[in-house]
């Protein structure tokens, strides 16, 4: 593993990671077990099964490593953790790193508070599909008749549009979007209040009925039909 080479600057990173391996079973940790093989690509132009983790394996084994190297990434762990606890303890200090944090990324304070507003109004939505036992899998369908009721565009779609990878789409909308987006979930969480579907099924056609409402085919982003 590359980073087990860079963090031990071990002249045999495969012999360190193979002892380190054998210490962490033994002190009873199955992270080596959890991770993964992969075929990578080796020097000599030769593909061999190789260990790899994920992020949050990674930060759990550097937590192991006692190189110097990986003292600073230990500090940093243990500064996020106690903004973790603080936070628990009180929330006001999440919004303000929220905030910051939001900020160093370029955002306006306009952009910024929209957004809170924007996780304000989605919590409320997804409240209620959590109470009539909406599967997490099904969220993402009925957030793509949301998304399409005001865009015309499904959430990959639109992330396509935007060129966005992994990156959240709402974090990377504009002010209007943003508005757009809120007020047809508000929309839909009134539906819900009113109509009170039950089930996932009545849920999804009452937002696809709601799509349709002169309103939703106004929308400014969204493409008019061409008449002929």
């Amino acid at each position: 593993m590359d980073f087990i080479e860079i963090l031990s600057e071990s002249p045999n990173a495969r012999k360190y990671w193979s002892v380190f391996k054998t210490r962490l079973k033994a002190e009873g940790s199955e992270l080596a077990t959890n991770c993964s093989q992969l075929k990578l690509k080796a020097a000599d132009g030769k593909f061999y099964l190789t260990d790899v983790a994920d992020t949050e394996q990674l930060l759990r084994l550097i937590q192991s490593i006692t190189y110097p190297k990986a003292e600073p990434f230990k500090v940093w762990l243990a500064k996020v953790g106690y903004q973790r606890i603080q936070e628990t303890q009180d929330p006001e200090k999440s919004i303000n790193r929220f905030m910051e944090n939001y900020l160093k990324f370029g955002y306006s304070k306009e952009l910024i508070n929209l957004r809170l507003k924007n996780i304000e109004v989605r919590k409320d939505l997804t409240d209620k599909w959590n109470n009539r036992d909406v599967k997490k899998a099904e969220f993402a369908i009925l957030t793509d008749i949301i998304t399409q009721a005001w865009s015309g565009k499904s959430v990959k779609e639109y992330k396509q549009h935007k060129d966005l990878q992994t990156e959240n789409l709402r974090d990377n909308m504009t002010n209007l979007e943003l508005v757009l987006n809120m007020l047809t979930e508000a929309t839909t969480t009134g539906i819900s209040k009113e109509k009170a579907p039950k089930t996932f099924d009545e849920i999804k056609q009452s937002y696809l009925k709601a799509a349709q409402l002169p309103v939703m085919q106004e929308m400014p982003l969204k493409p008019k039909p061409v008449i002929k």
